[in-house]
Parts: structure tokens; sequence; C-alpha cells
């Protein structure tokens, strides 16, 4: 069973163990036997040969007509050689994946590579590839482009960045998702690439192409408090019932625009975790959300001015 549940605090490690509520399965090319195709999560990474030449294997050894989630990791120079060959060789090999539901391309540790120096590229032909597929998942937003689809399925995309594009964003606010219930991006800073504006996130708070919306977050972001504004009058937020904002820098200018905006108590869980909040916005904050479950875990403290995200290099 594809599974959208993560644990709160999330790690990209914890994908070495399971993946979408299976077990992994890391195929190797020169083990005598595979075990059968949909037997979990097939974890496909490789340090110094050619992924693509692991993928050919891959196919012809694994009963892929039965494989319900795969994870790419590791590539050969990651950081100077894109994901655009893998991309292209999953969506001209796709009607071998008839089974495949969940995905997550670029599946590496900070120890292996930082998430700024993954190079990712476009990654549409993905969703008109598997027109089936419920979760995507992308780690490296280098190079990562999106134009405007349609999918009828998808009900999980997240995209994990040091610095997330606003031309990405757009192509994303364009894109009907129709059962899309989880989306979280990881904003970043502009050093990495996160040269978004929160007016690029409109059409996305609007939630118009986005009726089953349950879970946004909006998150990892240097202008967290500019976020938490938009989202504070935002159409979407009566539809959810998680909101993230954590991770980036918020501050007491952005939690009092959450509090003086339209209602939250309407939500199971509001996520702040890393925050810059005083200690007086910290009892404010529960207070007036008492009946929900704030997560305001991992406060930060300004270095002299200085404030960080938790992930961008």
């Amino acid at each position: 069973m594809i599974s959208l549940s993560l644990p709160p605090r999330l790690k990209n490690e914890r994908y070495f163990d399971r993946y979408a509520n299976l077990p992994i399965v890391g195929f190797t090319a020169d083990a005598p036997e595979q075990p059968p195709g949909g037997s979990g999560a097939w974890h496909l990474a490789v340090m110094e040969e050619d992924i693509l030449e692991q993928m050919d294997a891959f196919f012809d050894r694994v009963d892929t007509e039965t494989v319900p989630a795969l994870v790419l990791g590791y590539w050969a120079d990651l950081y100077q050689t894109s994901s655009a060959p893998i991309v292209a060789k999953l969506a001209a090999n796709a009607h071998r994946l008839p089974a495949l539901r969940a995905l997550f391309l670029g599946a590496v540790s900070s120890e292996a590579c930082e998430i700024s120096w993954i190079k990712q590229s476009d990654v549409t032909a993905l969703l008109t590839a598997f027109p089936d597929l419920e979760r995507l998942e992308i780690r490296g937003g280098d190079g990562l482009a999106l134009s405007p689809v349609r999918h009828e399925k998808l009900r999980m995309l997240r995209v994990e960045t040091g610095g997330l594009s606003g031309a990405f964003i757009r192509g994303l606010a364009a894109c009907d998702l129709p059962a899309l219930e989880h989306l979280e991006l990881w904003l970043g800073v502009e050093q990495y690439g996160g040269d978004y504006t929160v007016d690029d996130l409109a059409p996305i708070l609007r939630g118009d192409r986005l009726p089953a919306l349950k879970h946004l977050g909006l998150q990892d972001s240097d202008r967290q408090d500019e976020i938490a504004a938009a989202v504070a009058a935002a159409p979407v937020v009566a539809q959810l019932e998680n909101l993230a904002l954590s991770m980036g820098v918020l501050t007491d200018e952005g939690a009092e625009a959450l509090l003086s905006g339209q209602p939250l108590t309407h939500l199971d869980q509001l996520d702040l975790h890393h925050h810059y909040l005083s200690d007086q916005m910290i009892k404010r904050v529960e207070k007036a959300l008492f009946v929900v479950g704030v997560d305001l875990g991992d406060r930060q403290y300004d270095d002299e001015g200085w404030f960080y995200v938790a992930v961008d290099e």
C-alpha cells in the first residue's frame, strides 16, 4: 500500500529503511537472484558506475511490472551531471512500470552530497509518462523545472531544496492537480537558487487547481514572514487540515500576521518548528491556538542580526 504519511520531523535518511510504507529493496546488478518485483520500494544508486546501465539491468532482471515504488539515489557526479538522462530513461520505460505509484528522485543524504549541489532537470515527463503516479518526491533544486500539466491521480508532491526557483513554482501553480492532498515545498534562499517571490505562490494560495489539498507546506524560507502574511488571507487555508510554515525565518512579525488573519482553529496541525519567535509571542500563539496541534520546537536565536533557514546549502 502506498502511504502519504510522513514522520513529524522528516529526515531524508529515513528513506534508506522504508519508503511509502514499503521496505526498501536494494538492487544489485551483480547479485545472482533478485527478490520479486512487488516486494517493496526499489532503491537504485551508484557511486562510480553508470546509473543508466544499472537501470537497464534492473529492467532486465526484475519483474518491473509489479514494482510499486522507486527510490533513485546517488548517481555518479550528480553535482555536475543532471538527472535528465534518468528522467528520460524512466519515461521511455514507463510501459514496463505499470504498477509504479511512488517515486523519489534524488534521495541522497547530505553526507553524500549537499542538497543544493544536486543537479536536477525538467521533471514534467515523470507526470506525463506515469498517469497513475500517486506520490512524487524530489530532492535538489538546481536545474529543476516543471511545465504546466494535468494529472488526475497525484496525491503527494514534495520538493526538498535549498533554493527553489520562481519558474518552477509558476509551472507548478499552473498545473491542474485535482487529486493532490499533500503539497510540500522547501523554498530555501536566493543564494542557492531561491529567486521565487510570494506573488509566485498566489495561485497555490487561491487553491483553484487544488480542490483536494489537505496539507500545505511552504517551508525553509528566508521570507517566511512574507509567506505567513500571504497565508493569513489565503482562500486555500479553509480547506486544509495541516499547515507547515516551518524550517524558515519566522519571526514575531509573521506570527502576528497569522494571529491577525483568518481563523486557524480548524487545523489539526500547525507546524512552525525552527522559528525565531519571542517568549511572549510563543505564549500568544499557544493561547490563541490551544485547540490546534502547534509545533513550536527547535527555537532559534538570531546571531547578531543573522537568521538562518534549516536547510540551504
